[in-house]
């Protein structure tokens, strides 16, 4: 499958799952020249490979005949930030952006926060939208984690391939929601930093292994 049609499979597929309502929410896929990302204003259900957006690192067009993502500046300047990532899934889910307008990281009330390579989902400032400075406070927030919220915005996930942002994307708005309805009853208690690590230990050596020889 091309990049074009894995990235609008992948858009489309953000919407089905619920975690972009209405119009929200961008995708971008690393080019060799530069990088692809969905188009401003275009409903996912409309969405078609030719509507996506190549740009360059200095923000030139190299393709595509469509305005791009308001939010192109986050996606270059997070490709730019983590050479090891191929793909950034943006999101306004419902958990995630409502912990976000509490402008709060997500805490390590379950294990799984473990899956976006660090102890806690944190909380980017508050920016704009579309702006350099919301890109940079991402870059910021993030450092070498592969997820982090927007404040008042929404979430942002990182991956080595397409499947594996939306993925963790996925993981994280469960997180929050969980977060969520456990501090509607009560105090969530925060796995400390050593369960963590025994925790990444266990998923080093999680699922099915290659056969020994």
């Amino acid at each position: 499958m091309s990049k074009r049609k894995e990235l609008v499979a992948t858009a489309q597929r953000m919407a089905t799952l619920g975690l972009t309502p209405g119009m929200s929410g961008n995708v971008s896929v690393r080019t060799k020249h530069g990088f692809l990302v969905t188009p401003s204003g275009l409903p996912y259900d409309e969405l078609r490979p030719s509507d996506l957006v190549e740009l360059a690192f200095d923000g030139a067009i190299l393709s595509g005949d469509r305005t791009p993502s308001s939010e192109w500046q986050l996606h270059r300047d997070l490709l730019a930030a983590r050479p090891e990532v191929h793909a950034i899934v943006h999101t306004h889910s419902l958990f995630c952006t409502s912990i976000a307008c509490l402008r709060e990281p997500i805490p390590a009330v379950h294990y799984m926060v473990v899956l976006a390579q660090s102890d806690s989902i944190p909380c980017a400032d508050y920016a704009t939208f579309g702006s350099a400075e919301l890109a940079a406070n991402a870059v910021r927030a993030l450092g070498p984690g592969h997820a982090c919220l927007l404040a008042n915005h929404g979430m942002v996930a990182l991956g080595a391939s397409l499947p594996a942002a939306l993925k963790l994307a996925l993981e994280v708005e469960t997180l929050a929601s969980q977060y969520w309805h456990a501090r509607a009853v009560g105090t969530p208690h925060v796995l400390p930093a050593d369960e963590l690590a025994r925790v990444r230990e266990r998923f080093a050596t999680y699922g099915q292994q290659p056969p020994r020889s």
